[in-house]
Parts: structure tokens; C-alpha cells; sequence
């Protein structure tokens, strides 16, 4: 089984271009999202460390918005209980999905978590920045202050494009998307199955 990485920056498509290789795909803000509505022990632990923000469960989003808003060690906090449960879940889904040739993992923080092996292929998604920041302020929960915290916690995007093995670029057109995709797709299995 080969685990393909997507990185790339907050909004650039990464999702959406995982979805595209037609591979299981494991997406951590998905799950992420499934841990806040259903795990109550990672409730309590969060309203432990975050008394001030966190009301009642399931966790609410907006409640930890407002705390890392606050303080981006907050963020942190967030992290350090969280990650391990996906964790988890990540050595879940790739058990259950071992028979297929493919597996994505779309993980916002896949470099520095150290989820990643140096057997994975990673793909950077390239978007241009002004082109990004277009695309992030159209969304209906845009926030800059979160965007930056977000963005201060992760590795440069420089360092995430030197680290990949392809780089896709995405300029939100569909056929070029697919097309882009398709090549990847059809190098990395040609050469893992040349090896």
C-alpha cells in the first residue's frame, strides 16, 4: 500500500484534490469533527484545560474558535489532546483499507506531528497567494486572527514544497485539477510497481 500525504496551505484545495485520486482518503478535520461531536472523555479533558470556553458537550466548535483566538497556546493545548485520538484513527482507517493500492491522508499538520514515514509520497498543492487569500475571505467563518495562529504552528510552506515528491498546481479549474491528478496518480503507481 502506498500513503500519499497532501500538503499545502489553510484553503488551498487539499481536500478537494485528495478526493479526486478515487483512493480511500483520511481526512483529519472530518474526523477531528466526529471526536468533538462523539468522544466525551476528550471533552472533559479539553474543559479541564480550557474551563473558561468550553460549556457543555459535544464540543462546539465556535467555543474553541474563541479560545484560540485568544491565545494561540490555546491551540496547542487543543493538539496535544486531540492528535493522539487521530492518531488512532489513522492506524485504523489504514488497517481497514489494506488492500487497496492507494491511501491519502489528508492531514493539516502531517509534518509536524511526525505522522509521516519516509516510505510516504508527499504532494504539495501550489495555489498562488492572492488567488488564496481571495478564496479563504469568501468563506462564512473567515478569520484572520485564527488563520494566522493556525498558520504560525505549521512548518513554512517552502519547507512543506521541498519536502514533497510532486507538486500539483491549483488553479480551481476542474479539468485541470483531474488532469494533474491523473498524471501523479499514474507515476506513482508506475513507479512503485517498477521497483
Amino acid at each position: 500500500m502506498i500513503k500519499v500525504g497532501i500538503l499545502g496551505d489553510i484553503g488551498s484545495g487539499k481536500s478537494f484534490i485528495a478526493k479526486q485520486f478515487g483512493y480511500p482518503v483520511f481526512n483529519a478535520d472530518e474526523e477531528v469533527s466526529k471526536i468533538y461531536k462523539n468522544n466525551k472523555s476528550c471533552f472533559i479533558k479539553l474543559r479541564n484545560k480550557l474551563p473558561k470556553y468550553l460549556k457543555s458537550y459535544p464540543i462546539k466548535k465556535e467555543e474553541l474558535i474563541k479560545a484560540i483566538i485568544k491565545n494561540k497556546k490555546n491551540l496547542e493545548k487543543i493538539i496535544k489532546i486531540v492528535h493522539p485520538l487521530i492518531r488512532k484513527k489513522i492506524q485504523i482507517f489504514i488497517k481497514k483499507n489494506k488492500k487497496h493500492k492507494l491511501v491519502i491522508l489528508d492531514i493539516p499538520l502531517l509534518i509536524e506531528n511526525k505522522i509521516n514515514n519516509k516510505n510516504f509520497i508527499l504532494i504539495f498543492v501550489d495555489v498562488k497567494k492572492n488567488e488564496l487569500n481571495k478564496r479563504l475571505k469568501k468563506r462564512l467563518n473567515y478569520n484572520k486572527k485564527l488563520i494566522y495562529n493556525f498558520r504560525k504552528i505549521q512548518k513554512p510552506l517552502k519547507e512543506k514544497k521541498k519536502l514533497s515528491n510532486y507538486i500539483i498546481k491549483n488553479n480551481f479549474k476542474l479539468s485541470s485539477i483531474k488532469k494533474n491528478v491523473k498524471l501523479i496518480k499514474n507515476q506513482i503507481l508506475n513507479e512503485r510497481n517498477s521497483t
